[in-house]
């Protein structure tokens, strides 16, 4: 993910085998977007992306354990 800085602007959206349409959780700043990640369930956060204007990354490949 290439914008990573805290203030940048992301979508945080949720994916689902069972529902091919996006939900979006969040639109706003990085730093907030994780936040918000972290306070999903783990079955929440296997399914989350988060997307850039020039990226786009599954949560799980991005927060470190």
């Amino acid at each position: 993910m290439r914008s990573t800085y805290s203030g940048a602007t992301v979508r945080l959206y949720a994916l689902s085998d069972s529902d091919p349409v996006a939900q979006t959780l969040f639109y706003g700043p990085l730093a907030e977007a994780i936040t918000m990640a972290r306070q999903q369930p783990d079955s929440v956060q296997d399914t989350l992306w988060l997307a850039t204007d020039n990226d786009v990354i599954a949560w799980r490949d991005f927060e470190p354990d």
